[in-house]
């Protein structure tokens, strides 16, 4: 009898633990959203300036895909351009967090300064709390640009939070530095393709 009393606690104890960790990672998820990612205690950067060498830089590419095409490998957190002559713009990126990462080919069907967030049906049903919609600006999640892939809810924008970048915390999209975005915005054309690996 007292080791099925014992038991019994152990499980109320531990679903009550698990409970505890999703509405973290729920509150952990809304704060990513509304503020770029999870406040860090330095260095957090409101404007997300910073592209620097660090984040940014020309390497050697030898892949059989054509310039101009972007390849986002996941498990690097790496966004490579392809260039001309065998090289590629390497930039470090932020990636989903995992059960939200991805693969697929897809093109960029529209770009946009400064984009509105509006946050899908799925994500809101997730983290109670957040917007309909936001408007663009500098507190706004998706930063200073934003390439929208396909007819997927999925892009590559810009992050207020430059700390995140490297990192494996957002719902699927892909997060560069807004300096970083900028450099790449104004390289790209809509219909570029981008290969997520």
């Amino acid at each position: 009898m007292r080791s099925r009393t014992f038991a019994a606690l152990i499980a109320i104890v531990t679903l009550m633990g698990t409970a505890g960790l999703a509405q973290a990672q729920s509150d952990n998820e809304r704060m990513q959203m509304l503020f770029g990612g999870a406040p860090r205690a330095k260095n957090y950067n409101l404007f997300g300036f910073g592209g620097t060498d660090a984040t940014r830089s020309k390497v050697s590419y030898n892949g059989a895909e054509r310039p101009g095409t972007i390849i986002v490998n996941t498990a690097e957190r790496r966004l490579y351009l392809v260039q001309e002559g065998g090289s590629a713009l390497r930039y470090s990126i932020g990636v989903g967090r995992v059960g939200f990462q991805w693969k697929g080919t897809h093109k960029v069907s529209a770009k946009k300064e400064w984009p509105t967030w509006t946050p899908p049906p799925q994500m809101r049903a997730r983290q109670r709390g957040l917007p309909a919609q936001m408007a663009g600006g500098e507190d706004n999640p998706l930063g200073a640009r934003a390439l929208y892939l396909g007819s997927t809810l999925y892009r590559i924008h810009g992050s207020n939070d430059p700390d995140s970048i490297g990192q494996a915390e957002s719902s699927g999209c892909f997060r560069m530095t807004n300096d970083d975005v900028k450099d790449l915005y104004g390289r790209v054309a809509i219909g570029t393709t981008v290969i997520v690996r």
